[in-house]
């Protein structure tokens, strides 16, 4: 039998890294759902897809959902705004060539009419940026997204974040979703 290396040691950061070699990675992706004064909801048209998105988009190798978001902002939109909080984490199952994701969505507040008259895309990958009622702006969402931008209105509503799978919530102590539960 041998025995397990010293924490702290030198067999023990490869032991380690070894473990973390044969980890599953997970794409995460990291969505911001922003209001105007009137409540409408800021949505981005992707040039590589049909439907329009929340503003947002895809971590890179070690990088929080928080920085990812916020870099995303940065990038496509040229916005710089504090996010405040997390409104709900969906687990996307494996779908098409896709593996799992963890998708996020966090609430990027009210943006000023200053801040909403400077929002264009900034890069190749949006070719717009727009405000809309929120029901009009459901129906612009592909059904995932749909979903999982609901729960988050119904999150930012009661100020209770929710965990999805599949864009519907999950509840505790079970071992399946439930789109009816809050």
């Amino acid at each position: 039998m041998t025995s397990r290396p010293e924490p702290g040691s030198a067999e023990w950061d490869s032991y380690l890294a070894e473990g973390n070699a044969k980890q599953a990675r997970k794409r995460v992706a990291a969505d911001v759902l922003f209001r105007d004064g009137s409540g409408r909801l800021l949505l981005v048209k992707p040039t590589y897809k049909k439907a329009w998105d929340l503003p947002g988009g895809m971590a890179e190798a070690n990088e929080s959902p928080h920085d990812a978001a916020r870099r995303e902002l940065d990038e496509e939109l040229g916005l710089t705004a504090p996010l405040l909080g997390v409104l709900c984490v969906d687990w996307v199952s494996p779908h098409g060539p896709w593996d799992d994701q963890l998708a996020f969505i966090f609430d990027g507040g009210t943006l000023t009419a200053q801040q909403c008259s400077h929002l264009y895309p900034r890069d190749h990958e949006l070719s717009a940026c727009e405000f809309f009622e929120p029901t009009q702006a459901m129906s612009k969402l592909r059904s995932r997204i749909r979903s999982r931008t609901s729960q988050a209105l119904e999150a930012l509503q009661d100020r209770v974040p929710r965990y999805l799978e599949n864009g519907h919530s999950f509840v505790t102590g079970t071992n399946s979703p439930d789109s009816t539960v809050r």
